[in-house]
């Protein structure tokens, strides 16, 4: 038989491009946190960054009645990601900032803040069922039984490896580590579409200049790859490559430009399933591009949990102004154990697709948003997200007979 290989990647917290998400989703949460609590639903941003050599420029649209001083949260943010010297080729203390922040537009707020359903008279009761969609598009959500985070192998091994990379780095354990770095990895799957090797790991890694290309392999093995890449999946054709162009010593936003939304495809599952082309880091949750992924997320991981299919991709469609999805899909790829049509009703009864009340019910008018720009959105062990929670496995096996 044929290899099934499939890849996917992950970059650590100083990647140019997850130093921009960082940034975005920092003035978000802080936004949120500093907003009363009971005006948490009517406050907006869409926030846009851009770094490179020297420079952090942050753009976009926001709505609050608070005060941000957005740059010393951009300062504070590139610092924490360990960017806090001018010989790592970016210093937060040091780097200049530039910021231009408008209000949001009054004709997209009109859409958000009162949707489509309640200027027809068919609602008018509480703040959330008020909200529309804050953008048209499509949306998908994925759940897998592969592993015990519900997500694709390749994703989930890339993103472990980042997470250990930036851990070795911060706690000393490799001190010429830099903060910039990339990992990938590729997964032999079989006939039934189960993963029986790892073919390839790749891990490119910013570092001192002192440091030799063999010391830095042997360090990566011992210290990142071993402790990450479970030795069932490590046979004698995996391949390990480390720092492949032989040297990283110019990295971060000194040697790539960094910009927010570059990384949906790490942010979500690796490209496994399809991904609908908004980024999610710097918007608030009544941008269906954000909240709605993290609904479809939500549902096919309780279904999955359930019983009800071995994997579930859920599709939403949304059009600007209006409260309920235009389309739901459900595909559970030929592995359902329950029929589809009963599952797609049994979804559409227990689940509220309408933005409102999808920040209603996941809380997501939390400050939590710059945790999720660094590591991935979904199938995270280290710090719990609402979207990831199975508090609907129970009623979903009632409703089924399951």
């Amino acid at each position: 038989m044929n290899k099934r290989l499939f890849t996917s990647e992950s970059v650590t917290e100083g990647h140019p491009d997850k130093v921009a998400d960082q940034i975005s989703d920092a003035i978000l949460d802080a936004i949120l946190e500093k907003e009363p609590e009971e005006n948490r639903i009517n406050a907006r941003a869409a926030v846009e960054t851009l770094v490179t050599t020297g420079v952090a420029v942050v753009a976009g649209e926001i709505r609050t009645t608070s005060y941000v001083d957005i740059a010393k949260i951009v300062r504070e943010t590139i610092v924490e990601i360990g960017y806090d010297r001018a010989k790592y080729g970016f210093d937060g203390e040091t780097c200049a900032v530039m910021v231009s922040i408008d209000e949001q537009s009054a004709d997209i707020a009109m859409g958000v803040d009162k949707n489509l359903e309640t200027k027809s008279g068919k609602e008018d009761f509480d703040p959330y069922a008020k909200i529309g969609a804050g953008d048209q598009g499509i949306m998908f959500g994925y759940a897998t039984n592969e592993t015990p985070e519900y997500m694709p192998t390749p994703i989930v091994l890339s993103h472990q490896l980042a997470y250990q990379l930036a851990k070795v780095r911060k706690d000393g354990t490799l001190k010429y580590l830099r903060p910039d770095g990339k990992t990938q990895v590729t997964v032999e799957y079989d006939e039934n579409n189960k993963p029986i090797a790892v073919n390839t790991v790749l891990i490119s890694t910013q570092h001192s200049a002192d440091v030799t290309r063999d010391q830095i392999e042997k360090d990566l093995i011992k210290y990142v790859i071993n402790p990450i890449v479970p030795e069932s999946l490590i046979n004698d054709e995996t391949k390990i490559l480390v720092n492949p162009t032989g040297r990283f010593v110019l990295g971060g936003p000194q040697a790539d430009t960094g910009l927010t939304g570059r990384k949906i495809i790490v942010d979500t599952y690796g490209g496994w399933i399809a991904h609908g082309g908004g980024a999610f880091s710097g918007k608030d949750p009544t941008k269906v591009d954000r909240s709605a992924h993290y609904m479809a997320r939500y549902v096919a991981k309780n279904l999955v949990a359930a019983g009800v299919a071995d994997e579930v991709m859920i599709q939403l469609g949304y059009a600007i102004g209006v409260a309920e999805p235009v389309s739901l899909l459900i595909d559970t790829k030929g592995t359902a154990k329950v029929d589809e049509e009963k599952i797609l009703k049994t979804v559409k009864e227990l689940f509220d697709f309408r933005p409102g009340q999808i920040i209603k019910n996941l809380n997501l008018l939390q400050p939590i948003y710059r945790q999720t720009a660094a590591y991935g959105h979904f199938g995270r062990t280290d710090i719990e997200f609402p979207w990831e929670k199975l508090d609907k496995v129970s009623e979903i096996k009632t409703a089924l007979g399951i």
